[in-house]
C-alpha cells in the first residue's frame, strides 16, 4: 500500500523520511486546504533523500474553476516544479457552473506540461456533479491517479463509492483514498482496494513565544493562533503506517 503524507513544510517532509512514508505532497495554506509552495520549498523538500516528491499546482482556495489567467498560472506552477526536481504534481479543474465536470482539455494540457512527471487530480474530484464520468474524463486526460473521498467529507463517509469508483477504474488509474484518515480508519480504507492512502497526520505545539499580543492577528484569522505551529504528528504517522503492514 503506497502512503502519501500532506505536508505543509519540509520539516513535515524531513518527519515522512523518518517515518517511512512511501511520498509526500508538498503544499500551502493548510487552512485553505492546500496551495502551491514556494519553489524553495520544493527545492529544500527535493534534497530530502528516500522519499517521492509531489507538490501541489493550485493557485488560490476556493471552487476550482479558473481564469484564463489563473490557468496559465497553474502551467508555470507545473512546469517550476518539473525544473526542481519534483517525482509529481497535483492538480484539478472543472468546467463552468452550474455543473462542474473535469475538464478535460485543460487537464489534458497540465498532463503534457508535467511531462515524466506523476500527475495527480486532486479531491476537485469530489466536487464534481458525477464521479463516475469524472472517472473517466481523468482517464482521458491522462491523469496517473486521482485523490478523493468518495464524494464526501470524509473518506469513511464516501467508503461505499470509494469501492465502486475502483471497481469502475479496473486498474486504468490510481485511486488514493484520503480526508480524514487516521489509525481508526485506514485499513478498512485499505480494504476497499484503492491503491494509497492519504493523510495529513496533523498536530499542533506551541510556537514558544512568552509574549503574546492579543490583538493581532497576522492572517486576519481569529481562530487560528499565531503561537502555534502545525506540524505533522511521527507517532500517528508510524501508527498508520504499522496497521497497513501486511
Amino acid at each position: 500500500m503506497t502512503t502519501e503524507l500532506c505536508a505543509y513544510s519540509v520539516e513535515a517532509c524531513e518527519t515522512a523520511r523518518r517515518a517511512g512514508v512511501t511520498r509526500v505532497e508538498l503544499c500551502a495554506s493548510p487552512y485553505e486546504g492546500g496551495t502551491t509552495p514556494s519553489a524553495a520549498a520544493i527545492r529544500m523538500a527535493r534534497r530530502i533523500g528516500g522519499l517521492q516528491l509531489s507538490v501541489m499546482g493550485r493557485p488560490r482556495a476556493g471552487y476550482c474553476r479558473f481564469s484564463d489567467s489563473e490557468f496559465l498560472h497553474m502551467l508555470s506552477e507545473v512546469r517550476c516544479a518539473r525544473e526542481c526536481g519534483a517525482d509529481g504534481v497535483v492538480f484539478g479543474g472543472l468546467t463552468p457552473p452550474p455543473d462542474g465536470r473535469v475538464d478535460v482539455q485543460r487537464t489534458a494540457a497540465l498532463v503534457a506540461e508535467a511531462g515524466p512527471m506523476q500527475t495527480t487530480f486532486h479531491r476537485a474530484f469530489d466536487m464534481a456533479c458525477d464521479l463516475e464520468e469524472a472517472l473517466e474524463a481523468a482517464v482521458a486526460a491522462g491523469c496517473r491517479r486521482i485523490l478523493t473521498s468518495g464524494g464526501r467529507n470524509t473518506a469513511v463517509e464516501g467508503i461505499d463509492t470509494l469501492r465502486a469508483l475502483v471497481a469502475q477504474a479496473a486498474g486504468r488509474i490510481e485511486l488514493m483514498a484520503g480526508s480524514g484518515v487516521n489509525p481508526s480508519n485506514v485499513r478498512q480504507l485499505a480494504a476497499t482496494g484503492v491503491d494509497a492512502v492519504h493523510f495529513s497526520a496533523r498536530s499542533v505545539r506551541p510556537g514558544g513565544m512568552v509574549f503574546r499580543n492579543p490583538h493581532v492577528s497576522m492572517g486576519g484569522c481569529g481562530d487560528v493562533s499565531e503561537y502555534d505551529l502545525l506540524c505533522a504528528d511521527e507517532r500517528l504517522i508510524r501508527q498508520i503506517l504499522t496497521l497497513l503492514e501486511p
